[in-house]
């Protein structure tokens, strides 16, 4: 990735100087009405100490100039980020916003400049769905060229919130892939074994937390594909192994390449082998057997993002959170194991 130039004045260094939160600084700058006097010519001084130049978006947003929103993303093939894009695009769609998709390639290096002329304008509001490192590398790119801008939503690449992203909207999927892990320690699995997703490191940490917790010492994590096919590829030595006997999977893609892997070497699910999925894609319902998985609320996340980056920019009543908390679903692939 590109190194850095020197990072200009931003909305923090004014909130550091000025003795406030960035928040405010951003309400001061929209001319927002819930800022105490005092308080507004205290940011306006330390604005003007600094050299600080509030970026275009926020104060057009302000104005109604702006109704636009950019999304930059890797693989909207991807169950998670299509949904979470539906979120953004029909809480933005109610509030009048039009909604610019920017796809990156993940194996690609971009300049500053080629990112930021991915925005819609100069200065323009974008959400970033970051997962990987293309899109976490975009994300603090916007973040040092134009902060006071961007809403990041993703997890375990977003680092320190504060420093790599103005906000930042994230599921918990640590603990829940550490409830997953428990459920199936808890029906008297041995131990559970995890087929990871590229990325995700939250997800591997839950497991192996659980595991941890329960004084059982975590196997390996196997790393597998995006797809159902590398999963299935990547599951073989697992499932041939009798001693397995519940895998944790790291998306439902991984977790239906397990099954075929599983229904290849002649093990019956969930007789001889349990397998949990993540996210709920919606044929995970209508597998035979129908899959065990986490539930995930992208689509609400998604509302929420767009929610939170209006709020930042235009002020108004703080949203509530938006999206449903994860959770387990247990269907019809897991089971306790064979005495």
């Amino acid at each position: 990735m590109s190194a850095a130039g020197p990072r200009p004045v931003s909305i923090f260094d004014v909130a550091k100087l000025a003795g406030v939160s960035h928040q405010t600084v951003s309400r001061v700058i929209n001319d927002a009405p819930m800022v105490a006097d005092a308080t507004r010519a205290r940011v306006k001084a330390a604005i003007a100490d600094l050299g600080y130049r509030p970026n275009r978006s926020a104060r057009a947003l302000a104005g109604g100039a702006v109704r636009s929103v950019t999304v930059l993303t890797t693989d909207t093939s991807l169950y998670g980020t299509a949904e979470t894009l539906r979120g953004i695009e029909d809480a933005a769609r109610a509030a009048g916003f039009s909604v610019l998709i920017s796809v990156m390639d993940p194996d690609q290096d971009y300049s500053e400049a080629d990112i930021l002329g991915r925005l819609s304008h100069d200065g323009a509001a974008a959400i970033v769905i970051a997962h990987d490192e293309v899109t976490t590398y975009a994300m603090r790119v916007l973040h040092e060229r134009q902060p006071g801008t961007t809403v990041a939503t993703g997890g375990e690449h977003l680092g320190n919130g504060d420093r790599d992203a103005d906000w930042l909207i994230s599921l918990d999927d640590r603990t829940v892939a550490a409830r997953a892990t428990r459920y199936l320690l808890d029906m008297g699995h041995r131990t559970v074994h995890y087929l990871a997703i590229p990325g995700k490191a939250s997800r591997r940490t839950g497991w192996a937390e659980a595991l941890a917790a329960a004084g059982i010492t975590a196997p390996e994590a196997v790393d597998s594909g995006w797809s159902v096919a590398a999963a299935a590829e990547a599951a073989t030595g697992l499932v041939a192994d009798p001693a397995v006997t519940a895998i944790l999977c790291g998306n439902d893609d991984l977790a239906f390449g397990v099954l075929h892997a599983a229904h290849r070497a002649g093990r019956s699910v969930p007789g001889d082998l349990s397998v949990v999925g993540f996210d709920d894609y919606p044929l995970a319902a209508y597998h035979v057997p129908p899959l065990t998985t986490v539930d995930l609320d992208f689509r609400g996340v998604g509302r929420g993002a767009f929610d939170l980056l209006r709020y930042k920019l235009e002020g108004g009543s703080d949203p509530r959170p938006s999206w449903r908390s994860p959770e387990l679903v247990v269907r019809e692939t897991s089971g306790p194991p064979r005495q």
